[in-house]
């Protein structure tokens, strides 16, 4: 409050940006190099949302094998001991080029450094070393049916046993549980307390290969199946697989959204659609549009506010608001980026003739905008709707 007594807003909601070193600038070049060897020895195709629709086991292992997974896990786990400004930029260009690494995107994105910072010395020799090597993979036991952005609402019941604990409810849009190793499921370990709903509430890390582990499939609208529901039907999680503290879970979860919500993946989901969009512009088969601009434009924009919040979080400084920010605002860009190629290829996909690449370019724009479609509903939802968000940056900056 000022002497008047108004609320003021915080003068600096977002962290300094972080300069690139030249060792950072020169891991960046090693990488885009490599993928671009990829590209042209056709060992993948450039798409949409590959960090959740693109699982390839064999090439997250060739990225571990260099060194790109698990950068920044400690030496003494099995990890790189890197900075989080390396690792920035390498998934930076992974996603840039539209590569298939949803087999580990989510263990090394969240579940490494919540076991760095909420594991057990037990829990992290065990998962680190293999996830470091690309072969171990988690999902993520959060959302609920009917509970939607609403985490507190969590039906999921924990019940207290010998040796461990019987967990029992249902978690939907768990990305990648059909093949992965593990989740961390969030469940209700004590009756929920009207006066503090966050209360109660612990994590669990639940082996999804565990007699009364059921997972039923969710199939997109091409066939395609990322998504699941996981049925856990009194499945025991012994005493050494629990995450954290007893009852410290809300805590534990708002941490762990930190790293979901911050990191490029959710303002580059879209770049290759839009590199794609811009070249086709440029041979003339597609309509120039001002818009390619402004949102090249944001994109660039979004780099700096998620360079920054990478930086905050390897000093070890909080930075739940400005993630919160960067996710409304790249996930926002992003279903931009896809309305507008949409537009423009409806309008002018056929070409005018022009001098580029014809027909095979219009097909692999065509293919990106297909997978853009199918793709975008869920880019302001995923780690929690902007609506909800939005309530978390005005609290954050102070505001009510």
């Amino acid at each position: 409050m000022n002497d008047e007594g108004v609320r003021t807003v915080q003068s600096r909601p977002f962290p300094p940006v972080v300069r690139e070193t030249p060792q950072v600038a020169a891991l960046r070049l090693e990488v885009r190099g490599f993928l671009e060897r990829k590209i042209r020895a056709g060992a993948f195709n450039p798409g949409v949302d590959t960090w959740l629709t693109r699982w390839d086991e064999a090439f997250s292992r060739e990225l571990a094998e260099r060194g790109w997974v698990g950068m920044t896990i400690p030496t003494r786990y099995g990890g790189h001991g890197r900075t989080f400004m390396e690792r920035f930029v390498v998934t930076e260009e992974l996603l840039a080029a539209g590569a298939p690494v949803a087999a580990h995107w989510i263990a090394d994105r969240q579940i490494a450094p919540s076991l760095l910072k909420f594991g057990t010395e037990r829990q992290k020799h065990r998962f680190l070393p293999a996830i470091a090597r690309g072969e171990c993979f988690f999902g993520i036991g959060m959302s609920e049916p009917d509970s939607g952005s609403d985490l507190a609402s969590v039906r999921t019941k924990a019940v207290r046993v010998d040796g461990g604990w019987t967990v029992t409810g249902t978690k939907v849009w768990t990305s990648g549980a059909h093949r992965a190793h593990a989740f961390f499921a969030l469940a209700r370990s004590a009756p929920q307390d009207t006066a503090d709903r966050h209360a109660g509430l612990s994590q669990y890390i639940v082996d999804l290969r565990s007699p009364g582990v059921r997972i039923r499939p969710i199939t997109s609208m091409n066939g395609d199946q990322h998504f699941n529901e996981v049925f856990l039907d009194d499945v025991f999680v012994p005493d050494d697989m629990v995450l954290g503290r007893i009852g410290e879970g809300w805590k534990q979860v708002t941490s762990e959204l930190g790293y979901e919500r911050s990191g490029p993946e959710r303002c580059l989901s879209t770049f290759p659609l839009l590199a794609e969009t811009i070249e086709t512009m440029g041979h003339r088969n597609l309509p120039h549009h001002p818009d390619a601009g402004r949102y090249l434009a944001r994109t660039v924009g979004l780099h700096h506010m998620s360079t920054a919040v990478a930086g905050a979080l390897e000093r070890g400084e909080p930075a739940d608001t400005a993630a919160a920010m960067v996710k409304v605002l790249g996930t926002t860009t992003e279903g931009d980026i896809v309305d507008l190629a949409d537009r423009l290829s409806g309008d002018g996909g056929s070409g005018s003739g022009g001098g580029g690449g014809g027909v095979k370019e219009t097909a692999r724009l065509t293919e990106l905008v297909s997978a853009g479609i199918l793709q975008r509903p869920g880019f302001t939802l995923r780690g929690g709707t902007n609506e909800i968000l939005r309530g978390v940056i005005a609290r954050g900056l102070g505001m009510r």
